[in-house]
């Protein structure tokens, strides 16, 4: 059933049935009322090693086995420590499920997942940044649906996933449209019940990521289904480690390491969207060669900061945007950003991909 924004008990009960029974065994009950906040203050502040000791080894997040297709495509070669495991994962919550059962010591997220975990109490810090300067969602209706604007989403379902880049993407959208949360109903899902809450109309309007809309339009568009687009854009796409991880000194760098691969990545992936489309989009993800390219097209340039200032500005409009509607407790986000790493993305790629 949809939930209304009208009380502090609905946030409560709203918080847990997102991010699930697995993060509530984890200790999220302790932080159901707001109170819990990661401890940051252990987080060690030694310089990071010139060279990764022999044996390290890292558990990475790999969603869609994305990073080892574009390390293999561009011809990185393997990184200086061994990759105990590629892990499948991607949503934030359930990256931040695998760093409390340590299944997991590295990740890609947008900048919303290291907010949630820190309202949960689970220190984790953010070692490496990209810029986003183009919207990686849109807005996807319902079959049958008569909404053409951001303004027509008042008292319609939307879905909703507070751990998740497509949850900030909307209540920005909100914000900007002058509406207000008890406005609409927002449906607690994850971004991967998307889809289906869409097809079966359990909700109006769904932010779908620029990959997965080409697929639901094409299937759906002659049914009434539509997109609406804004140049609301979810400007961090980042790395970060847990705080054990991190005072690791052997693993600490091997993360240090591994930034210029992940950055690298990225670069080669958008100077080569042909090859990227055929090897990825077309033969992992079964699409057609025409919808991999609308998807390329809509593809970021990389961007790496050499300073993390407006990244950190970003958050913290993102966290207190979160705090308004009783998600978490207001904080200072600058606790989440190990310094440390602050420049590496940014002087392993060319110029024209620094800012």
């Amino acid at each position: 059933m949809p939930i209304s924004r009208t009380s502090g008990v609905d946030r409560r009960l709203f918080l847990t049935s997102i991010l699930g029974a697995a993060a509530g065994v984890a200790g999220l009950s302790g932080c159901a009322g707001g109170s819990a906040a990661a401890d940051t203050k252990g987080v060690s502040s030694a310089p990071l090693a010139d060279k990764v000791p022999a044996g390290t080894s890292l558990k990475i997040a790999s969603y869609l086995g994305t990073q080892q297709l574009q390390f293999k495509l561009a011809r990185l070669g393997d990184p200086p420590f061994k990759v105990s495991s590629w892990v499948n994962i991607g949503a934030g919550p359930d990256v931040i499920n695998a760093f409390r059962a340590k299944s997991l010591d590295l990740a890609n997220n947008a900048g919303i997942p290291p907010i949630q975990a820190h309202y949960q109490g689970f220190a984790a810090k953010i070692v490496a940044i990209g810029i986003t300067r183009k919207p990686n969602y849109l807005f996807a209706t319902k079959p049958g649906s008569d909404i053409r604007s951001v303004a027509d989403f008042k008292g319609k379902k939307l879905a909703f996933s507070q751990g998740q880049a497509q949850g900030v993407v909307l209540l920005r959208a909100l914000k900007r449209a002058g509406l207000k949360y008890d406005d609409v109903k927002l449906v607690p899902l994850t971004s991967n019940q998307f889809l289906t809450a869409l097809q079966s109309g359990q909700v109006d309007i769904a932010p779908l990521a620029n990959s997965q809309a080409p697929a639901y339009l094409q299937q759906y568009s002659s049914k009434g289904a539509h997109a609406i687009t804004t140049d609301v854009v979810d400007l961090l796409n980042l790395l970060w480690a847990p705080v054990p991880v991190l005072n690791d000194p052997a693993k600490a760098a091997a993360v240090a390491a591994y930034i210029p691969y992940w950055a690298k990545g990225q670069v080669w992936q958008y100077e080569n969207p042909a090859i990227w489309n055929e090897e990825f989009y077309v033969k992992t993800q079964n699409l057609t060669p025409a919808q991999a390219k609308s998807i390329s097209d809509l593809a970021n340039k990389p961007l790496f900061p050499l300073s993390w200032a407006e990244a950190i500005k970003w958050e913290q409009e993102t966290a207190d945007l979160l705090a308004e509607g009783g998600f978490v407790k207001k904080f200072d986000v600058s606790s989440l950003f190990d310094h440390r790493f602050e420049s590496l993305a940014a002087k392993a790629v060319p110029a024209e991909y620094r800012r």
